[in-house]
């Protein structure tokens, strides 16, 4: 088993300690691009986080290995995520996601420096990971189960299952997560549907249990 930190924006924090995200997507580097290009789980791993590999078209090997970053199956990950230190000691911290500066002790708020997620230390990550699944999807194929799974919830005003098309001002987990996507990584990221690993996951432990 090994441990490896990941980034985590505020938002997502939430949803983890809410008990709403199950799964997060990161774009896998060294994009293979066009239709021609098709990913299968590894039949022959090098290492234990080599989860799958790169094919060709008529191909009877596989091109590339893809070595999954973030571990395999066991494996865990501390929650990164922007904090404060404390004062005196280490052992008092504010995190972006879950306290506002009213909530903060006296002292706090005229002293209080944010410091950015991937900076934070492994001392400080109060929420540990730990991997259930690893696998390889184009971004656009997300099922509104998995956008769920994501954290996101169906907003504004609900249809009818027998009528999903009755009017009505919604949007879809699906739909939410797209805007989240283009939000973090910029316009025209969610057209692009690029490939992206799959990470499914379930909470160790997390700052206060």
């Amino acid at each position: 088993m090994k441990e490896r930190g990941m980034i985590f924006n505020a938002e997502m924090v939430r949803a983890i300690l809410d008990g709403r995200k199950t799964q997060t997507r990161r774009v896998i580097k060294n994009q293979r691009q066009g239709e021609c290009w098709s990913v299968r789980p590894a039949s022959n791993p090098c290492a234990s986080n080599h989860t799958h590999d790169w094919w060709l078209p008529n191909a009877t090997r596989p091109y590339s290995a893809l070595i999954c970053p973030f571990g395999t199956v066991g494996d865990r990950l501390l929650v990164r995520e922007t904090f404060a230190s404390g004062l005196c000691t280490e052992s008092t911290f504010a995190y972006r996601a879950t306290h506002k500066p009213e909530d903060l002790d006296e002292g706090w708020n005229d002293v209080i420096k944010w410091t950015p997620s991937i900076h934070m230390p492994r001392w400080a990550s109060r929420i540990t990971l730990e991997i259930t699944s690893v696998r390889i999807e184009q971004l656009n194929d997300i099922s509104q189960a998995d956008a769920q799974a994501e954290g996101m919830e169906l907003t504004g005003w609900r249809p009818t299952y027998s009528d999903p098309d009755s009017g009505g001002d919604f949007q879809t987990p699906y739909d939410n997560f797209a805007e989240l996507w283009e939000s973090i990584y910029g316009e025209g990221s969610w057209q692009a549907n690029p490939w992206v690993w799959v990470i499914e996951f379930k909470v160790i432990s997390r700052g206060g249990d």
